[in-house]
């Protein structure tokens, strides 16, 4: 009798490849199975020493031990790494001028409160208003009333609510809107700052090591979705800001850009319920249809 293929550096992923070879769910089995090849290739063509691989084990380990309720640092590795935003990108192929997806971020930890339309998200009253202003329509141009739009953002100083629990108010910048019956949205906010990522941990420890910045040019995260819909997960990034070129999670896309000019109009100040001047800009998203195939590259 034949004995199996045994483990020899030659043919380590072939062989380890076998052992999964009755895997039952046959996703499962493909993907560790293109896993187990990329791996063993990447060990052979670096090398890999063993003093090596225990660091990657140890930076591993501290990675999850550095996440909490309020920050997930491996969403981080993944998004400094440019993973988050390449599976972004495959799943969500965006042509036809619909909007095109982001990542989500670490910070989306916690659900955003429903507010009406036109509220303020900005709860502390701290920096400079903004009015926020948009629609939400199918690749068709025709609006989606009541689609949910969930929006969350970081301060004038750079800093979500939950970094920031003992100075900003609980759910401050965030809120949950139910588009108008013509599928539009507004809000009232502030502009936001850009910002570094969180360098207290293993993360910050591989920008360090790699000479990179933390930086993140300023954004609105939205999240938009509908029944019949895919939904989009995406930004709104300030034309001026500073990284603009080249945000630390690599996440900017020019269809996403936009300018907020400044508007000085006392009467509509007073209208939209903003002190004169205030800053806006709008920013139209359109959704794919439920079962609609992405637009291949």
């Amino acid at each position: 009798m034949e004995s199996a293929e045994l483990f020899s550096e030659e043919r380590s992923a072939e062989v380890v490849a076998a052992s999964l070879a009755a895997t039952p769910d046959p996703r499962l089995r493909r993907v560790l199975t293109s896993l187990v090849r990329h791996l063993h290739d990447f060990v052979k063509d670096v090398e890999l020493t063993e003093a090596e691989w225990a660091t990657a084990i140890g930076y591993l380990t501290d990675t999850g031990k550095t996440c909490t309720d309020t920050r997930q640092e491996f969403i981080l590795l993944s998004d400094v790494l440019g993973v988050s935003m390449l599976v972004e990108t495959i799943n969500n192929r965006a042509g036809g001028g619909l909007t095109e997806s982001t990542v989500e971020g670490p910070f989306h930890m916690v659900a955003s409160p429903p507010r009406a339309l036109g509220a303020d998200i900005a709860e502390d009253g701290k920096g400079a208003p903004c009015l926020v202003t948009g629609s939400v329509t199918g690749p068709d141009g025709r609006p989606v009333p009541g689609a949910t739009v969930d929006v969350w953002q970081a301060n004038d100083e750079g800093y979500y609510d939950v970094q920031q629990p003992d100075v900003q108010p609980a759910l401050n910048l965030r809120g949950l809107f139910t588009a108008d019956d013509e599928g539009r949205f507004w809000f009232r906010s502030i502009v936001p700052r850009h910002y570094p990522i969180p360098q207290d941990g293993p993360v910050g420890r591989l920008l360090e090591a790699t000479a990179r910045h933390p930086n993140r040019p300023a954004h609105i995260h939205f999240e938009v979705s509908a029944p019949g819909y895919r939904t989009v997960t995406t930004h709104l990034f300030v034309a001026d800001t500073p990284y603009i070129d080249s945000d630390a999670v690599f996440g900017v896309k020019p269809s996403l850009v936009r300018e907020f000019p400044t508007v000085d109009d006392p009467e509509r100040a007073a209208r939209v319920g903003l002190p004169n001047p205030f800053r806006t800009v709008n920013f139209d998203v359109v959704l794919r249809p439920a079962g609609a195939h992405a637009q291949e590259d």
